[in-house]
């Protein structure tokens, strides 16, 4: 029986979104209802592309990154997604264990915090975890309780995840080749009700993978000094202070970021505090440069300035100057900013 029939779904018009950015800051304010932020982690050029097919309370999205990135916020309110990795040029760190495999990313009405590595491609499907909880209930299906509120990889039987990643191809090539068959009603319906029924077929099946007693250890170091690193207001906390407020030497804290993160303290701490320079540069700010870089700890200006034409392919002066001549990017951007999570 079609899920239509089990839970009437309201008929309204397909919608397709597309987008591509060479700003990872852009990129994230194109992400729709979504509250995320991005910060680059890797140095290089950024390139990234976003695609959303809005359907009947359900949304199949395809993401690419060119670039490793740090991803933290929220889908939306009692949002429930569940991604499936694609290609990438190494592991995605998901609550502080890699995924690896067949492993699937859940999230339930929860906070996002992830890494995910370079030429990153991500598709899957957002709807309402009321939806999920509603369909559970009238299928008499058991879902995961365990892992609500969370982020998760997850485990699941190989039939189902086979057929939503062939569910989620076939769409992606016919926004590709034919997108106006999506301004089919028959058509919208069908894809609802085929995904939805993926789902439903995956879910009773999920094993949350258990971490061993040191990931979370070291998760838990990680945590306290990415704390320390966003939360130290206008000084820039030295990695040493941090080093000695979570109680790890440097190799120790390196060995957990290394693990964790798949970078070390040192290149994350650092591409933290280029993205927020970038950022206060991209608000035109009326300081210079020389200034807004010591606020945020780069003493060194000449090695600063390298730091940061290798971390995002441009001079700060380029950045600042191209931000004070289009305010109205500025001003989008930082509304955007001001609607999303705080890591």
């Amino acid at each position: 029986m079609a899920l239509s029939a089990t839970l009437p779904i309201q008929d309204s018009a397909a919608n397709l979104f597309q987008a591509s950015s060479t700003d990872v800051d852009e990129h994230c304010a194109g992400l729709g209802r979504w509250r995320l932020s991005y910060d680059q982690i890797s140095a290089g050029a950024f390139r990234g592309s976003f695609t959303q097919l809005s359907l009947p309370r359900v949304e199949v999205f395809r993401e690419i990154t060119s670039q490793q990135v740090r991803q933290y916020g929220q889908l939306g309110a009692n949002s429930f997604g569940i991604g499936l990795p694609w290609h990438g040029d190494g592991e995605i760190n998901c609550n502080g264990a890699s995924v690896a495999g067949a492993q699937v990313i859940t999230c339930i009405d929860a906070e996002v915090d992830m890494c995910t590595p370079k030429a990153f491609e991500f598709r899957g499907v957002v709807t309402s975890a009321a939806l999920i909880e509603e369909l559970a209930a009238r299928l008499d299906i058991e879902l995961p309780r365990t892992v609500w509120h969370q982020l998760r990889a997850m485990e699941m039987a190989e039939a189902p995840v086979a057929r939503l990643r062939a569910h989620l191809a076939a769409i992606q090539e016919m926004i590709t080749t034919a997108p106006e068959r999506f301004d089919d009603a028959g058509v919208r319906q069908a894809l609802v009700d085929a995904l939805l029924v993926d789902i439903m077929d995956m879910l009773p099946t999920a094993r949350p993978t258990a971490p061993g007693r040191n990931v979370v250890a070291r998760k838990r170091t990680v945590d306290r000094a990415r704390a320390l690193m966003h939360g130290s207001g206008d000084r820039s906390l030295s990695l040493l202070e941090i080093c000695k407020a979570v109680g790890a030497s440097p190799r120790k804290l390196g060995y957990c970021f290394q693990e964790v993160l798949g970078t070390s303290p040192m290149h994350y701490w650092r591409a933290m505090r280029l993205n927020r320079v970038r950022r206060d540069l991209k608000r035109g700010t009326e300081a210079s440069v020389y200034d807004v870089a010591v606020q945020h700890g780069f003493w060194h200006f000449s090695q600063f300035s390298l730091d940061y034409k290798r971390h995002f392919s441009e001079l700060p002066s380029e950045t600042l100057r191209r931000a004070r001549s289009s305010p109205a990017i500025c001003t989008s951007w930082t509304s955007h900013q001001s609607t999303s999570s705080s890591p």
